[in-house]
Order: C-alpha cells, then structure tokens, then sequence
C-alpha cells in the first residue's frame, strides 16, 4: 500500500497503531467500570490486565502491516519509516513487560486496575507519536500525551504518601521543561518559518536559518529533549520520581519513556539540526560525558535498589547521548538495539525486584537481597542475568549493544568519549554485582526473610521472555542488529534528507 497523504484517510492508515492503543484504552476503562462491581476484584484485575495485553497485541499486528506500507513526498507531519516502526517495537516491548509485572501488584495494591492499564496503553500511544512525529508540534503533542499518563501512573497508588509526592514533583519539572521545549519550537519557526523537520533541515542546510534564534531554539529544545532522559545535570527528578512511583510504574518508565524521548531526540538532532553540527557537537559530548560519570558514581553509593537503578538508568542515557553525538547511521543503528535490549533487561530488574519486595514498597535495601540465592536461586540466577546485562558482561545483549554504541563513536572518531565509555562501564560493575553478592554470599540479616515471595504466572512469562531475549541478543544478535540498521538508515530518508546522516 502506498500513501501520499493526499486524504485524512492517509493519515488515519499511517496512525493505525496509536489508533488501536487509544481505542483499547477507551475499551479497557469501560470494561473497569462495568466490572468495578464484580465481588472478585481480584478476578477483575487480572482480566483487565490481559485485556490490556491484547490491545498491545493488536498494536503489534498494526506495526506488522506498516511495514508494508510506503510514503510519498516529504509534507506529511507523520513518518512510515523504519526508524519509526522499529521504535515502536520497543515500545510495545515495553508495554508487554510493564503490564506483565503489574498484574499481580495491581492485585495485592487494591489499585484501580482500569484506570491504570488506560493510562499505560495511553502512554504508549504518546511514545509512538514522538517517534512518528515529522514535526515538532506533533513531537510536542506525543510529548504532552504520554507525560500527562506517566504523571498519573507515579503518583497512582494514592495510599502511599511517596507516590504522591512523585507525581507532584515530575508533574511540576516536567511542565517547566516542556515550556522550555515549545518556546523552543516558538524560535525555531521564527528562524526557519516551518516546524516541519525536513523543512527545517533544509533550511539550515541552505542558509536561510541562522542567526541567534536558531540557535537559541536549538538550546531550548535540547534542554527539553536532556529533562527526559535524565542527562546531567537534568536529572534532579529521576531519582525521586523513581523511588516514590510504584514499582511497576518506575519499571515501564524507566524503559519506555527514556526510549520515546531518545526516538524523538534522535529525529529532530539528526535530521532537523544536522546541517548546524558544529553548534551543538561540543554540548552534547559534554552532556554524554557527564552523564555517564555522574550516574555511575552516584549510582555506586546508592543502598536503596530502586535508587540505584534510578541513577543506572542516568548512566545508561549518558551512553545514548554518545549515539547523538556520532550523529552517524552506525551509532543511530546502534541506539536502536541498544534501546531494545535495554528495555528488555531494565524491566526484567525491575521484575525481580517487584518479587521481592512482594507485598509492596518494602525490602528495597541491599540487605533484603542476602540469601535470595538460596532460597530462591532461580530468582537470584534472573537478577544476575539482567544485572550482567545491564553492566554489559559479553555474551549479553547488553555487551553487544555497549559494543555497537563504540563502534558508532569510533567511526565519529571520537576517542576520548570512547575511553569514557569503557571506563565507566568498569565502575557499573561494582555496584551491578554488589546487589547479585548481596544474593548469593550473604547471609540473611536477623528478622528478613525471603522465603515468601510469591511469583504469578504472570511475572513468570516477564521473567523468563526477558531472560530469553537477553541471552539471545548477546549470542545472536545478528538478525537484529542488521534490522537496527536498516531501520535507522531510513531516518533521514524522506524528501532529500539521504546522507544528512553520514559523517
């Protein structure tokens, strides 16, 4: 099938999947209503989370036909490339996970399991908006889409005083960064007359855009793009929001919303800013650099486990930020994978840590790990895995998407980034295999106990798909990387913009 963006008819083809997400999600808080008086609420909770999981599934058929699809000309506002569908699947990857290890906490929590699958799939929809988005209002609105449900989704369980504080403090540092954000679109049409990004693209690549309002546009959008992926120095929020959000919520957001925010930031850098370079190179190597020293050592004096991979996952955005700054198809194709397995491994963590803390926010400290090797060892084995992941041990999917991210900065030429790189992936395993000796070599502390974690058949699935997609994605990991590559080829594709992203 072939669209020219000629009808709305088009446009509502090219949305298929964000279409099917929202209607679910309609469907899935209607269906809440009318089972809000079921006397089984248990029952009712986990047929809400399976009802939400086919809505993904049928997402996923959606995304499936897209690739079938092409475009013609470069004035539509939404992308069918495969930088945008292969965006997608991570996303859905990270719905399917998220969900999956919600269902048996929605359960034991009492939590409004309509409103809550809603607001996830809702999400969701967002995320694919901002990877779709061929312009920055599109960004813009994708943005406000999923912010507003993840704010929810952080402070939903209502009980816990720190959930609520979550919410507040995303909600009101993310409304002061999104204003950052549109202002800086504001600039941007004043020095390009477009927010179009293959407008925009060839604007600066012709001359027409310069001057301080681009580059001030550039800056402020930037700075939006830096809040949502935790890069240094604005990441003040992440830790709080992580800790205080309910576990599952901090698990899909962790994964899902830095790799919608990176879709988008990859799309408008690498494509609209390509032809100006050399005024944000120097920014982002900084950004890159410092990001990734601060969220290991921060990281590394953390006792709290939430804490912890809170500020791994600052870390792992500064390896990210390395990917814009090679602005090279290597390094965006590396991305992509690393988005992936990222996903994977972050939400299997946080699987495990869902597990043990059981009943709630509780045994989050190092110490409630001392013995889960011997009382749990297939648990303990999964938290190794993902923790080995996470730290990039070879024969991962983490090693080979730390692996690709280098090639992309070497092909950059950018040494220094890569010694970096290297070396603070060295400081991650102390803190990654503190938390697995913490399983297998310690002793249980007096009064803790182990011994009762219960896992639903639910968490099982999470488990065992997420270690599965792990282990094969550090053994064979070619297949995939190949389709990363070929996806991001086609970032800059559309309307003349082939070679904006070679270096």
């Amino acid at each position: 099938m072939i669209l020219d963006f000629a009808s709305n008819a088009d446009y509502l083809w090219a949305l298929l999947p964000e279409i099917v997400l929202c209607v679910w999600g309609m469907v899935v808080l209607l269906v809440g209503v009318w089972k809000r008086g079921a006397s089984d609420e248990g029952t009712s909770a986990g047929d809400l989370g399976w009802l939400s999981l086919a809505g993904v599934a049928l997402a996923a058929l959606a995304n499936g036909w897209l690739h079938g699809v092409r475009e013609q000309g470069n004035g539509a506002m939404i992308a069918v490339d495969g930088f945008r569908l292969f965006s997608n699947w991570i996303f859905l990857a990270a719905a399917l996970l998220g969900i999956l290890v919600s269902l048996g906490y929605v359960y034991r929590q009492r939590l409004q399991a309509g409103e809550y699958y809603a607001l996830t799939l809702f999400s969701v929809a967002g995320m694919m908006f901002m990877a779709a988005a061929r312009d920055l209002i599109v960004v813009f609105l994708g943005l406000e889409v999923m912010s507003i449900a993840v704010y929810a989704l952080s402070a939903f369980n209502r009980r816990d005083r720190r959930s609520a504080e979550a919410g507040l403090k995303y909600f009101l540092l993310g409304a002061f960064s999104t204003g950052f954000f549109l202002y800086g679109i504001a600039l941007l049409y004043g020095a390009a007359g477009s927010t179009h990004i293959p407008t925009i693209a060839m604007a600066i690549t012709t001359g027409t855009a310069r001057g301080p309002l681009l580059t001030f546009g550039i800056a402020l959008i930037g700075i939006g793009f830096a809040f949502k992926v935790s890069a240094v120095p604005f990441h003040m929020w992440t830790p709080d929001v992580y800790e205080g959000a309910p576990l599952p919520v901090t698990a899909f957001m962790s994964a899902g919303v830095k790799a919608a925010a990176f879709a988008a930031f990859f799309r408008v850098f690498l494509v609209s800013f390509r032809g100006s370079y050399e005024s944000w190179y120097a920014v982002m190597w900084w950004l890159a650099a410092l990001t990734m020293v601060a969220g290991n050592l921060l990281a590394l004096v953390q006792t709290n486990v939430k804490r912890m991979l809170a500020y791994s996952s600052v870390a792992h955005a500064g390896y990210l930020m390395v990917a814009i700054t090679a602005a090279n198809q290597t390094s965006a194709g590396a991305a992509l994978f690393y988005m992936l397995v990222y996903t994977v491994m972050n939400i299997g963590a946080f699987g495990v840590v869902i597990a043990v803390a059981n009943h709630g926010e509780e045994r989050l400290e190092l110490e409630d790990y001392a013995g889960l090797g011997r009382t749990h060892p297939g648990l303990a084995l999964l938290l190794t895995l993902f923790l080995l992941s996470l730290a990039g041990f070879p024969g991962t999917g983490g090693f080979m998407a730390k692996f690709q991210l280098l090639l992309g900065a070497m092909d950059a030429r950018l040494w220094t980034l890569c010694v970096i790189l290297v070396l603070s992936t060295v400081v991650s395993y102390a803190y990654y295999l503190r938390l697995a000796w913490y399983a297998w070599m310690r002793e249980p502390s007096a009064g803790s106990s182990t011994s009762s974690i219960y896992l639903p058949i639910s968490m099982r699935i999470a488990l065992a798909l997420g270690a599965a997609v792990v282990i094969w994605l550090g053994l064979f990991p070619g297949p995939m990387l190949e389709f990363a590559r070929q996806s991001a080829a086609d970032l800059g594709s559309i309307g003349g913009m082939v070679g904006l992203l070679g270096r």
